[in-house]
């Protein structure tokens, strides 16, 4: 038989998936081949984790089929997709952290001895075997707790290796993990398809999209829009097709005005994790941190808002003093903080959007110390509209919204203040390019309105499109201070690795 007529190891016909009244697939079609990466990207929203929930056993289709080597199948619950082969790396693998990496690799399938006793030896050369083709090395007997994402990934893509799986689906895999990191993930991946697997991968980052994957599926409002080989595309004709409209720029920055120094920091030190850190903030200004993983960028903004503690230095709002390590004064002082990790540390993620987006508000709001339905959902209304959050009802948990809609919700709670100085911890992590672009042209108004905000991103074009000043950092200190026009991706690389370019020439 030609190689082109043999039937994929999976594929979707038509597959259509509704919650009540939201339709989150709307005949959705796709097909996953042997020996190929396949991308799919959309906006948050799209219906990419309903697909892939699909595929994983969670969820069934309403209608449509899913073709497991050209033959229907039906996957009632994720052990039926694994027997047909079908393997998901989330970006936060939860592995047993008590157990060693073998036993999580063969939990609940341990294989058994003569007497009827686990086959401890057999379990460490399959996984030692396993990793030897993925070209790892992790010991298969060491305890799973304090693995790193990244090697956590790779005991779960191990676990697929050694139950056979022919199709593997890494959702945002790189969500968490260092540049390092990722480049190894890619080069495991890379090292799958080579071997005959079928891999989908989900990213919001076009450059390892272009630069991993053989084709790229585009899905908008969980319909199928289109499917190309990677070679036939470029960055401005997915956008437009995740989108549905030209997105005319991602980083919509505008000139404003800078007024009086808001926020003064001097010589801030946490020992062992910065020192010495000085630097001003006028109203109107952004200004980015810049540097990478572990250079401290958001401790520095954390003890700075009273989070966490400092051991010297000092903080000054408008010219008055700050007390360390009370974020209650930091937010009558007129400071807002978007934390980095907006599911854990900006929402109670059980809790209504209502009372998400309001939940600074809530003595302002109440009369005579109750707060009325009314009045917290008209706040929240009035927040959602002006920031075009997308929501079926203020009453659904706020665990039920896209990435990019929480982050909106983390924003109105904050902004509802009306604060002097805003920091905001990667604002656009997580979140579809539409929605980045809707942030990005927010953070300009509000500095447009006099707002000082204080930004951490890891994203250098973010940085470079949105910042009026970048400080970049490097094992805790700062190792440059450059403007708008002097700030480029060499300069910012060279300060973050705390080089100057004559010595890395």
């Amino acid at each position: 038989m030609d190689p082109s007529e043999v039937p994929p190891p999976l594929a979707l016909v038509d597959v259509t998936k509704s919650f009540g009244s939201v339709r989150a697939l709307r005949g959705l079609s796709l097909e996953l081949r042997a020996g190929e990466i396949h991308a799919l990207v959309g906006e948050n929203g799209a219906g990419k984790s309903t697909l892939v929930k699909t595929i994983a056993g969670v969820h069934r289709p309403d209608t449509g089929q899913i073709l497991s080597d050209g033959e229907p199948a039906v996957f009632a619950a994720p052990a039926d997709a694994q027997r047909a082969g079908v393997a998901v790396i989330y970006q936060e693998p939860t592995l047993f952290p008590d157990l060693s990496v073998a036993e999580n690799i063969f939990i609940g399938r341990q294989p058994r001895a003569r007497l009827g006793t686990i086959d401890r030896a057999r379990m460490r050369a399959e996984t030692a075997e396993a990793f030897a083709r993925l070209g790892v090395d992790i010991d298969p007997d060491r305890p799973a707790n304090g693995l790193s994402i990244a090697d956590q990934q790779l005991v779960e893509i191990a676990k697929a290796l050694t139950r056979r799986a022919r199709v593997l689906i890494m959702d945002e895999p790189t969500a968490a993990l260092s540049g390092v990191e990722a480049e190894r993930l890619f080069t495991v991946a890379r090292t799958l398809r080579d071997a005959g697997s079928a891999l989908l991968f989900i990213s919001h980052r076009f450059d390892e999209v272009f630069s991993l994957c053989d084709r790229i599926t585009v899905v908008r409002d969980g319909a199928f829009v289109s499917c190309d080989p990677t070679a036939d595309l470029d960055v401005d004709t997915v956008v437009r097709r995740m989108v549905g409209r030209e997105v005319t720029s991602l980083y919509p920055k505008e000139e404003a005005e800078h007024g009086d120094v808001v926020l003064e920091v001097e010589a801030l030190t946490r020992t062992g994790v910065f020192a010495d850190v000085s630097f001003s903030v006028r109203a109107g200004e952004i200004v980015a941190l810049a540097g990478l993983v572990g250079a401290g960028r958001s401790e520095v903004v954390r003890a700075v808002f009273g989070v966490d503690r400092y051991d010297a230095g000092s903080v000054r709002v408008a010219g008055d003093p700050l007390p360390a390590g009370r974020p209650k004064a930091s937010i009558r002082a007129g400071m807002a903080l978007v934390p980095e990790d907006r599911r854990h540390q900006g929402l109670v993620m059980e809790e209504s959007i209502g009372r998400n987006a309001t939940s600074t508000r809530r003595r302002v709001l109440s009369r005579f110390g109750l707060l009325g339905a009314r009045a917290e959902h008209a706040e929240a209304r009035a927040w959602g509209e002006r920031l075009n959050l997308k929501y079926g009802s203020l009453d659904d948990a706020v665990s039920t919204l896209s990435g990019g809609n929480q982050q909106k919700v983390v924003l109105a709670k904050w902004l509802s203040t009306e604060p002097r100085v805003l920091f905001i911890d990667e604002p656009t992590r997580g979140i579809d390019v539409g929605t980045k672009a809707e942030v990005h042209r927010l953070l300009s108004t509000l500095a447009g309105q006099g707002l000082a905000i204080v930004m951490v991103s890891s994203e250098l074009p973010e940085v470079l499109g949105m910042a009026d000043r970048v400080l970049v950092m490097h094992e805790g200190r700062i190792t440059a201070e450059l403007d708008r026009a002097q700030a480029d991706e060499e300069s910012v690389m060279y300060a973050a690795t705390g080089q100057r370019p004559s010595e890395a020439a």
